[in-house]
């Protein structure tokens, strides 16, 4: 009986502003990496087919199915997830306001939504109903309907007191 080795490589990853060095197989999900080789389980996985948005990271500053990608395509590239948002102690502005307006249950969606969210008040502070709609249409939640998401995004916005990154 032959015995097969697993070809691995070593690559280089930044996330949440650390970096990282990494043995992965060249085939091994950039979600599968977050979650399983540096204990971020806050990057949650859904279909595994980049449908229903849990899986989302911001890659310089752009939300991505990590559950799409594997986790060599990522070297280079300044890698966000809910860990990276999320003050030491408290929660993020954005985060209270998903609180405050009861847009949570399960909480599975939850992670890619901020994320998603965060990303969006960065290129556009004052999003319109519609425009907050449209940024969140690739994330899927079974739990809440939405409007509780848009209502603490819109919030947010409105007050001015997203997570800006470095201020």
């Amino acid at each position: 009986m032959e015995t097969q080795t697993k070809q691995t490589v070593q690559i280089s990853l930044r996330v949440n502003g650390e970096n990282f060095s990494v043995e992965v197989e060249p085939r091994m999900l950039l979600s599968d990496v977050l979650r399983h080789k540096l204990g971020l389980t806050g990057t949650h996985v859904g279909c595994e087919q980049g449908v229903c948005g849990a899986c989302t990271v911001l890659m310089d500053g752009k939300p991505e199915r990590s559950c799409l990608m594997f986790a060599v395509q990522a070297e280079g590239v300044d890698i966000t997830t809910i860990e990276g948002v999320t003050p030491e102690e408290g929660m993020s502005p954005l985060q209270e306001s998903f609180q405050k307006h009861h847009s949570l249950q399960c909480g599975f969606c939850t992670p890619a939504m901020i994320l998603t969210s965060e990303a969006l008040l960065k290129k556009n502070p004052n999003p319109t109903e519609a425009e907050i709609r449209e940024a969140l249409s690739g994330n899927l939640c079974r739990c809440t309907g939405y409007q509780f998401i848009v209502d603490a995004v819109s919030d947010v916005a409105g007050s001015g007191s997203s997570n800006k990154e470095g201020e």
